[in-house]
């Protein structure tokens, strides 16, 4: 009821509603158009673009191609890496100490490979996760483009096969074997990327820059080298890390015999593909790879993922497996071997472990 003395005129009533609705039907419009606009520019039509390489509808990746990513990325870094170390600019510095007191060495080879290998990577895979030795300065940052080819020996060895974008890390290590780098002993180095699913290696690129040879696989796909076949399971070849070299010897040895041979060699990348046969001249060959302290996993993920899709081994010195995701150090040491009794590996190496923790 209006109040007293005011009456309500029909029309005036009329008009009132009709604006009313003219301001919810505006408003209302707009909305739609809105969402209207949305959709249109989310969902390509039918014979326009296609969605970017490297992803597809519900988040995902496709493995083969940042295999291929992965190749190249190594080898762009590998280029840095070998043209400052040709040029003699390393500009070396300590930018802290091991575990076990050793200065770590950081050169301009480290920073230039870790910038080119991250941004190719992050480019043509932005929304997967990229762990690197090196600190990415977003200050420098690089625009590395990918053409989108895949390397004929790729396309044949590998289908295509998509996972989850948020299920993939790749770990870079953009200079394996700083240390022999600055002392000039570059059969050693490598650049290194390595792709883990859930948390298991699945895609491992180890690339020499030096000689440009590069080793590649893929877990349940094809790789472009293979395992040795010769090897002596009694008196095994031992490669270890130079450092290392004096701590494994004396258990080696009592285990295997003496007549055990012991190879000290620098990085880890190198240990894995002395374990493979690898065209290379200055290559030595091995048959156990054991490391007894602390490691990174960029330091052994892409070995690791190699020397699965051969049908390799490398886990703790315990025997358990390594999971790449979380913190980035492995602290259970390693070993590694192919076409080996990996199990009796471990049996016979009981006190390695407790050599670990020293």
């Amino acid at each position: 009821m209006a109040p007293m003395g005011i009456r309500l005129s029909p029309l005036g009533m009329a008009v009132f509603c009709l604006l009313g609705l003219g301001v919810l039907y505006h408003l209302y419009s707009g909305f739609l158009a809105g969402r209207f606009a949305f959709f249109m520019l989310s969902e390509p039509a039918a014979g326009g673009p296609e969605a970017p390489h490297g992803s597809a509808p519900g988040g995902t990746v496709d493995l083969r191609e940042l295999l291929a990513v992965s190749v190249l990325a190594a080898v762009r870094g590998g280029e840095e890496v070998k043209r400052v170390r040709e040029g003699n600019v390393l500009n070396a510095k300590a930018k802290g100490k091991t575990r076990e007191g050793a200065e770590e060495q950081l050169t301009t080879g480290d920073l230039l490979s870790n910038r080119r290998m991250f941004y190719l990577l992050k480019g043509a895979f932005p929304a997967v996760q990229i762990n690197s030795e090196e600190r990415v300065d977003t200050a420098d940052q690089e625009t590395v483009s990918w053409d989108h080819s895949i390397p004929e020996d790729i396309k044949q060895k590998i289908q295509p096969k998509e996972v989850p974008a948020e299920s993939v890390t790749v770990w870079i290590d953009p200079l394996d074997a700083t240390q022999e780098y600055t002392e000039d002993l570059r059969q050693y180095v490598t650049t290194m990327v390595c792709v883990a699913v859930n948390g298991k290696p699945v895609i491992g690129v180890i690339h020499k820059p030096f000689s440009s040879y590069t080793a590649w696989a893929m877990v349940d796909g094809g790789s472009n080298v293979k395992a040795r076949s010769s090897y002596n399971e009694k008196t095994p070849r031992i490669i270890v890390s130079r450092s290392h070299a004096g701590k494994v010897e004396q258990v080696a040895r009592q285990t295997f015999g003496n007549k055990t041979v012991i190879i000290p060699a620098g990085g880890a990348g190198y240990k894995v593909l002395a374990l493979l046969d690898v065209p290379e001249k200055n290559q030595e060959e091995a048959d156990v790879y054991i490391h007894v302290t602390y490691i990174k996993k960029w330091d052994i993920c892409a070995g690791n993922a190699v020397l699965r899709a051969l049908g390799g081994h490398m886990t703790t010195l315990t025997g358990e497996e390594i999971s790449y995701t979380g913190s980035d150090g492995n602290e259970g040491g390693l070993i590694a071997s192919i076409n080996m009794n990996h199990k009796a590996l471990i049996e016979k190496l009981p006190d390695l472990e407790k050599t670990s923790h020293k």
